[in-house]
């Protein structure tokens, strides 16, 4: 078994450390000026005109079936949709709002059509729910509210009651975690309490744990699905730390105690999370698979996003992304489930442009050849421990040699605990070879 220690969260994260892989769906309104899902921010859209996207969004190519075959395909284990972004609407039949999809052109709860179809494909479900709202009525102006750049803003903040917004938020996670069946994510977003508007503005306050009234929201959700994984995003430590937009190079640690906590990047194909029709940073097929690997290297999960368009479709760029996912995951996968940071004392071995996963119960170690290298790979310290090698995609034999490199060239690597893979002069067509060994 890992030797590896990870600090114990109130929620049930074993399944989830197991499975290692899932798809955010980041969908809405703002499906339909795709320009990116803070674009009520970006460009401070008043209500009236922003209403107009409420008036005309229709999905009518939504085909969530489609959707959980196309993520299953690309072997992820779990998906988490937006049931509400930061604009404020509402992709479930909510009674405490009439801005939701039912009121729309929709006329449905997409997300208990989300829900009926992963599950049926056998897929994990997870919630977002966005603690920030800037369509809710008392939710206060603050430095990323699309009113904070009105001359009046002070006075369209008087009179704003954040405890009736915390209130509105308690009911809606209630409804969430009540009407839908077992819920095994929900994904809070986010706490900014240590921002404020500046000189002059500092009445734009920003928000966390106090405001959103984060101990009554979580304990709510708590007593409502027992087990359930929680982030910490609502500014109380939960069950899951999510850095975003970034790789990490070692697992992530608790600030305080320095234990090894679970942890998942949250990622995008582009550079934003709704759909943005002109957005042109679409990660390689190269970059996406490494970003998968180097999470799990390092003990973590990979939460890939895509953004559907406004008729409910994964665009033609998006399914070239998770094509990628499915050639790869088809043949490679046992490197991913199951697997976590190998143990300590085979690290020193990696050699240069690999990543390492290991099997938690220790019997198998994974080598990602990020670059290709020319006729060997040599994993000083191995000798004596591997039994068998192969290629992962094609089980296909890889000869070792111990103890030198078998080359007729003076200078030939050398050393008792050396071990040399013997590896074809031609790359498998594949973004990234993995080579598995069968540990003694």
């Amino acid at each position: 078994m890992s030797s590896y220690t990870v600090r114990k969260t109130p929620g049930d994260t074993a399944w989830f450390r197991h499975d290692r892989f899932g798809m955010f769906i980041h969908w809405g309104l703002y499906a339909m000026p795709a320009r990116h899902e803070w674009v009520k921010c970006y460009e401070k859209i008043p209500e009236e005109t922003y209403d107009r996207y409420f008036r005309y969004f229709d999905p009518d190519l939504y085909d969530p079936r489609e959707w959980a075959r196309t993520a299953k395909a690309a072997g992820m284990k779990y998906a988490v949709i937006t049931t509400k972004h930061h604009e404020g609407f509402c992709m479930f039949d909510s009674q405490y709002t009439d801005y939701k999809c039912t009121n729309t052109p929709a006329g449905r709860d997409l997300v208990r059509e989300f829900v009926d179809a992963f599950r049926a494909e056998g897929l994990r479900i997870g919630f977002y729910y966005s603690l920030i709202d800037w369509h809710h009525p008392d939710f206060p102006i603050d430095i990323h509210h699309p009113r904070r750049d009105d001359p009046d803003a002070f006075e369209q903040n008087q009179g704003r009651d954040i405890r009736k917004y915390a209130l509105y938020m308690r009911n809606q996670v209630r409804e969430l975690l009540t009407n839908y069946g077992k819920i095994d994510i929900l994904w809070f977003d986010w706490s900014y309490p240590d921002q404020h508007g500046g000189p002059g503005r500092e009445w734009m306050r920003g928000k966390g744990r106090n405001e959103w009234e984060s101990d009554a929201l979580i304990a709510l959700a708590r007593e409502l699905q027992p087990g359930i994984i929680i982030d910490n995003r609502a500014d109380v430590e939960q069950d899951l730390w999510t850095p975003e937009q970034y790789q990490v190079s070692d697992w992530v640690r608790h600030r305080e105690t320095g234990e090894y906590v679970t942890w998942e990047a949250c990622q995008t194909f582009s550079g934003s999370w709704g759909y943005h029709r002109d957005e042109s940073t679409w990660k390689s097929p190269e970059m996406l698979i490494r970003m998968l690997v180097n999470t799990v290297s390092c003990g973590g999960n990979l939460l890939m996003n895509v953004g559907p368009t406004s008729r409910g479709e994964f665009d033609s760029r998006a399914k070239a992304a998770l094509s990628v996912f499915e050639k790869w995951m088809h043949a490679n996968s046992r490197s991913i489930y199951g697997c976590t940071m190998a143990e300590p004392d085979i690290l020193p071995s990696l050699p240069r442009d690999c990543r390492y996963t290991q099997r938690e119960d220790g019997s198998r170690l994974y080598v990602h050849l990020f670059a290709y290298p020319f006729g060997h790979l040599l994993l000083p310290g191995m000798a004596g421990r591997v039994a068998y090698a192969q290629f992962l995609h094609d089980g296909s034999e890889i000869l070792m040699t111990e103890g030198r490199v078998d080359h007729f060239s003076e200078g030939a690597a050398r050393g008792d605990d050396l071990l040399v893979l013997n590896l074809p002069p031609v790359k498998p067509d594949t973004p990234v070879p993995v080579i598995e060994l069968f540990l003694k």
